[in-house]
């Protein structure tokens, strides 16, 4: 089986979600592109930051809206490691995040692909595209090992 090398934008959520877990955080990375240059990057901080909504996706999307001076990223690309949640989702309907690139599925938590489908729903002010599944094996393995660590097996 050949395998590609990943696009830049998802090498660099892949780093940053090594990032987490090493600062004992889940493994999740995300990073927003704006015309192919990454303008921010973030993992997920909820604990170093006693913070629930400090997930990679709103970060990064905060991160970008300051680096741009703007509240809309309607211009702007998301890649992320894992299927985003519903408060992730949500937060990139209102970001007008043009498309949403992410690696693994979450079948628990996610609300793209599972879940409660965000993007779906005839209320969603705004469908980004979605591309899923680049990078999808080195996330997923980030995410088993953090885990299986974290349970001692």
């Amino acid at each position: 089986m050949t395998r590609w090398p990943l696009p830049e934008p998802m090498r660099a959520a892949l780093d940053e979600a090594a990032r987490a877990r090493d600062e004992g955080e889940v493994p999740i990375g995300a990073v927003v592109v704006k015309d192919g240059r990454i303008v921010a990057r973030a993992h997920n901080r909820p604990r170093a930051q006693c913070d629930p909504t400090a997930h990679a996706e709103v970060l990064a999307i905060r991160a970008a809206a300051t680096a741009l001076g703007q509240e809309r990223l309607d211009d702007c690309d998301l890649w992320v490691t894992l299927e985003p949640c519903a408060m992730c989702a949500g937060a990139i309907v209102h970001a007008r995040i043009v498309r949403v690139y992410y690696a693994a599925p979450d079948p628990k938590g996610g609300a793209v692909e599972h879940g409660a489908r965000l993007f779906d729903q005839p209320a969603c002010l705004h469908r980004p595209e979605v591309y899923p599944g680049m990078g999808e094996a080195e996330s997923a393995d980030l995410l088993r090992t953090f885990f299986r660590e974290r349970r001692g097996s």
